[in-house]
């Protein structure tokens, strides 16, 4: 049996794909590329990384097996960890190991785990079909026209003289006079007028005041009362602290996580049975990454990552 052609099928559907004992495949949706240099253009993707700390068999694979095999689920189980056991020892003996149209798995100088993923296939369906395409570079030309100029003789403008006549000097001193007096008469209405309506304006105001002290406001009709709902963020991602055969032992795990100060909870049983408590729930798997290195490192080396949403 091949695991990894179930692997990559489920790949398609599904976020995380986690291979019990070895450790998990994961995709993250890469928006389109240009590449300037070549002019080449790339569709949208799935990207493809290996986290070799997930290794609790959430299900998903054994169950996909199982089904596809028409066999029992601790059949499928076994089957994965015979499978696993053949990658190891092809790493131990060999480096490395090739998973048909997912990549290359391959051991670095300090013994860690080195995936490389293959460019193809793309994983994201809503890019089935596209594929990538080099466009030559578009050439624009730029056409000057020639302006023809031509020097032309200027013009010249003879101002005549003319003689002045005395009458009109004193007429305009005697329409400045007349403008001079009409402002300073216009002047003296306009403060009129201002002062007349500053006292119209308070007898208004005065009046006003009186009418609002003496006035009593009922409503015979109130509005009904608004209830506001919040959509409640969805927290798709969840770090397990452990699935327990007893649930007795899953409660006794939950105290203790809420007394170290964790929002831990329960979650209803998995179709294996068994009882989960989680140290919480985060809204995107980046935040559910970095919370389950902190309490690997601090608290439970065990701990692992489930996506679902509850």
């Amino acid at each position: 049996m091949k695991t990894e052609q179930y692997i990559s099928q489920l790949l398609y559907r599904y976020q995380c794909v986690t291979v019990p004992g070895f450790g998990a495949f994961l995709t993250d949706i890469q928006s389109a590329q240009w590449h300037e240099k070549s002019n080449a253009f790339y569709p949208p993707k799935k990207s493809i990384s290996f986290n070799s700390y997930l290794k609790n068999n959430d299900g998903l694979l054994a169950n996909h097996i199982a089904t596809a095999e028409k066999t029992t689920y601790e059949n499928a189980v076994l089957s994965i960890e015979n499978e696993v056991t053949a990658w190891k020892n092809s790493l131990q003996n060999n480096g490395k190991i090739a998973l048909k149209n997912i990549g290359e798995l391959s051991l670095n100088t300090e013994g860690s785990l080195v995936f490389t993923p293959y460019e193809q296939p793309n994983y994201l369906k809503a890019a089935f079909g596209l594929s990538s395409f080099v466009s030559p570079a578009v050439k624009r030309e730029v056409s000057l026209q020639e302006v023809e100029i031509t020097k032309e003789e200027p013009i010249l403008i003879t101002l005549e003289k003319r003689k002045r006549n005395p009458y009109l000097k004193y007429a305009a001193i005697l329409v400045l006079a007349v403008a001079v007096t009409g402002s300073v008469g216009f002047k003296l209405y306009q403060d009129k007028i201002e002062t007349d309506t500053l006292l119209v304006q308070t007898d208004v105001q005065k009046q006003v005041q009186n009418k609002i002290q003496e006035a009593t406001f009922f409503i015979a009709n109130p509005l009904p009362s608004v209830t506001l709902t919040v959509k409640e963020e969805k927290m798709p991602y969840h770090v397990v602290a452990g699935a327990f055969r007893q649930e007795e032992n899953a409660e006794k795990t939950l105290e203790e996580l809420n007394k170290k100060g964790f929002k831990a909870k329960r979650i209803a049983p998995n179709r294996n049975g068994l009882f989960p408590v989680l140290y919480g729930s985060y809204p995107s798997y980046a935040m559910a990454q970095t919370a389950m290195h902190e309490i690997q490192k601090s608290d439970n080396p065990d701990a692992w990552l489930l996506i679902e949403e509850l």
